[in-house]
């Protein structure tokens, strides 16, 4: 058992799975979350990159999305049979029906919803999302945001972000939706 909020113990039992756009706040709020739980925290990517000594950029480029893609499925694959932990995903991970479908059977997909004005603040400065190498980024961001909306929309629990939470209020926020899954948390007074 963890040590939950006020007098709560929580204990997970399935892998929550942070799903959403890039910015949205996957890797800083799962992080948050996990330590909340007193779990492990786990990130797609960066299980990738170190895997293929090359970072996500450089997989990218020399190998190309799909072979990405592949590694990236077999990664998350691997991370949901382990210990139960929170674990972050790239923001085209859950595009993947079969990804999808794995992470529904296996754990919790939890989306962290993020207006297109906030998502562009958070990613604008940011030169590691080869993705957004293009002439016109924010056109590109805006592109993505509106055709992945409707695989985000099939996560098990949606947590809206908002600018004025915390990284810790919007863990907090993400703990209470998963309090309302007793097949995800156990939850004892």
């Amino acid at each position: 058992m963890e040590r939950g909020h006020g007098s709560q113990m929580v204990h997970l039992v399935k892998t929550v799975v942070m799903v959403g756009m890039m910015g949205a706040g996957k890797t800083a709020v799962g992080t948050a979350l996990a330590r909340q739980l007193g779990v492990e925290f786990r990130d797609s990517d960066e299980e990738i990159v170190r895997a293929a000594s090359r970072s996500i950029a450089e997989i990218f480029e020399r190998d190309g999305e799909a072979f990405f893609r592949a590694r990236e499925a077999e990664v998350i694959a691997r991370l949901l049979r382990g210990t139960p932990c929170v674990l972050s995903t790239g923001g085209g991970a859950f595009l993947s029906p079969a990804n999808r479908r794995l992470i529904h059977d296996v754990g919790v997909s939890v989306w962290l919803r993020a207006d297109l004005d906030l998502l562009w603040q958070r990613v604008r400065h940011k030169a590691t999302r080869p993705l957004l190498r293009t002439p016109n980024p924010r056109e590109t961001l805006r592109e993505l945001y509106e055709a992945r909306l409707p695989h985000y929309g099939e996560a098990d629990l949606i947590v809206d972000a908002s600018a004025d939470l915390s990284v810790e209020a919007m863990a907090a926020r993400v703990l209470e939706a998963l309090k309302t899954r007793a097949d995800v948390l156990e939850v004892t007074a």
